[in-house]
Parts: C-alpha cells; structure tokens; sequence
C-alpha cells in the first residue's frame, strides 16, 4: 500500500443526508491510499444515525466528540470521545448520537468504499425522508450494503 501526499482542510461543503441526520465530509478519499482505505467525517444530528446494516468493508470509528450508542452483532454499548470502536467486516451494526448536541466521528473504511459516490447517492434516496427497508436494499444491491432495520433510538439501552 502506498499513501499519497494529501492536506485536507476542512473547508469544503458537507454530503447532507437530513433523513439520518447526517453531515459528512470525505477527509481521505480511496485515490490517496491506493484503493486500501478511505477515511471520513461525521457529524450526526442528536437522537440521528443509520440505519442498521451490514457490508463486507471493516470500519474503525474514532468518536471525537460528544457520545453514541452503539450496536454490533446485537450487543450495545456507549462510546464516547477519545474512544475507538472498530467493527469487523460482515458484521450487522449501527449507530446513534445520544446528546442533545451534534455528536462527530472520524470513520476508517477497510478497503476503500467511494465514499463521496455511496453517501452522494445515499442522500438522492433519502430526498424524500427515510425510504422502507426495500428501497434501501435496492440502492445497497449496488454497493454490497445491507439494510437490515431502522436506526437505533437513544432510548435503547445498552446490554454491556
């Protein structure tokens, strides 16, 4: 693997997805590892997140601000700044921003998902709010994505 020269700033307009409540900002797009890893930003809405999916990519989620219920492979447990959580490929998971305040993310994605296209087009499904599960799993055919249920709640508990 080799890793390009890149200086993000920051300063670029986010992929909006109002039906997740999601701000996104590619940090490190597939081109600069070499197809290895990309690396985003998120910034979720409070009581927003995904919906629970799977797909054969791993994800290293490093929590930078505020606190997030997690679920994988059905065990939920709270993350907040400064952890890390790392979910393993082919693993059914989501997650949820428990404050009343926008929560942020840093995601590393293993191998590299084109992520300015998947969440570019993510957002044209989700125009209209949150799609049914099938419509969902008709855009996720695409990508290798499946949906697998609705966001978790900031009511559920967690069961670590």
């Amino acid at each position: 693997m080799s890793i390009s020269f890149l200086h993000s700033r920051g300063t670029e307009s986010p992929i909006r997805i109002p039906a997740i409540g999601l701000d996104l900002f590619v940090r490190m797009p597939p081109a600069a590892s070499g197809g290895a890893f990309c690396l985003i930003e998120t910034i979720n809405a409070p009581g927003k997140g995904p919906p629970r999916h799977r797909h054969a990519e791993a994800e290293i989620f490093r929590v930078l601000e505020g606190r997030y219920l997690y679920e994988a492979d059905g065990r939920r447990f709270y993350a907040e700044a400064g952890d890390v959580v790392s979910i393993p490929g082919g693993v059914e998971h989501g997650f949820v921003n428990v404050m009343n305040a926008p929560a942020r993310q840093y995601i590393l994605i293993d191998p590299a998902l084109d992520a300015e296209a998947f969440f570019t087009e993510l957002a044209g499904t989700m125009r209209d709010g949150m799609p049914d599960t099938a419509a969902l799993n008709a855009f996720g055919v695409k990508w290798g994505v499946e949906f697998l249920g609705p966001p978790l709640s900031p009511l559920d508990l967690p069961t670590e």
